[in-house]
């Protein structure tokens, strides 16, 4: 059988003018029999189209956080580096495959962007505006728990996983607020925040607030995640 072929959506660093990939993203969809490409930064719906007409599914990455204005908040002090650019491609990507009903991954930015591009909203900065003792920002290794997250029973992790508490690593400063009408959660962190999403009425959109792309080598329920999505787009 061909693997399916993998469009995974480019880190943009500004300091080095440059589009660039970690590589668990590839590494996890490889080692599930996926083929992974890094797409590029689109700002002409035509060519998000073509793309998406030619990659089996759409895997959203993480990196800087959402333009608040993308969810009507105004820009607090708080709110770290934004990408105009790169929350315009990956709506333009997500709006194709939701369109052509291709398979999505988000992880990370990806959760916070499919939830605003929805119709959430985010926390702009969950230690000033939703102090926790759950360590949500850890630091490196990567790869190793920081909190657990209930799994919701009857959801597609649940089937996935078949445990109510999942171990998760966590690095992020952001996360959902008000989730979107029609996303359902999936898991909730110890503190109450929703940490995995789906959309009922796709073949498959799954995504996630922790990092499966760090942990998929010593983790297998991280292989799951990469190896359920690639699944999906075969």
């Amino acid at each position: 059988m061909t693997k399916p072929l993998i469009g995974v959506t480019a880190l943009v660093d500004y300091g080095r003018e440059s589009l660039w990939m970690l590589p668990g993203y590839f590494e996890g969809v490889s080692e599930a029999s996926g083929v992974p490409v890094m797409l590029p930064v689109v700002s002409d719906r035509e060519d998000a189209v073509r793309l998406m007409d030619t990659v089996d599914g759409l895997l959203i990455a993480g990196g800087q956080d959402v333009c608040p204005e993308k969810y009507g908040d105004m820009r607090l002090p708080v709110c770290g580096e934004t990408s105009p650019e790169r929350d315009v491609s990956d709506v333009m990507l997500l709006d194709e495959a939701l369109r052509l009903d291709k398979p999505v991954l988000g992880i990370c930015r990806g959760i916070q962007l499919i939830n605003v591009h929805l119709g959430g909203t985010l926390y702009q900065d969950l230690p000033t505006q939703r102090p926790s003792d759950v360590c949500h920002r850890q630091v490196p290794p990567y790869d190793r728990p920081s909190h657990d997250v209930s799994i919701v029973r009857s959801t597609p992790l649940w089937e996935l996983f078949r445990t109510e508490t999942l171990p998760v690593n966590s690095c992020h400063h952001q996360a959902i607020r008000s989730l979107a009408p029609g996303l359902r959660p999936m898991g909730v962190s110890e503190d109450g925040l929703v940490e995995a999403v789906y959309l009922p009425d796709r073949s498959f959109l799954f995504a996630v607030q922790w990092h499966p792309e760090f942990s998929h080598k010593t983790d297998e329920n991280s292989k799951r995640i990469f190896r359920a999505f690639v699944r999906a787009c075969g």
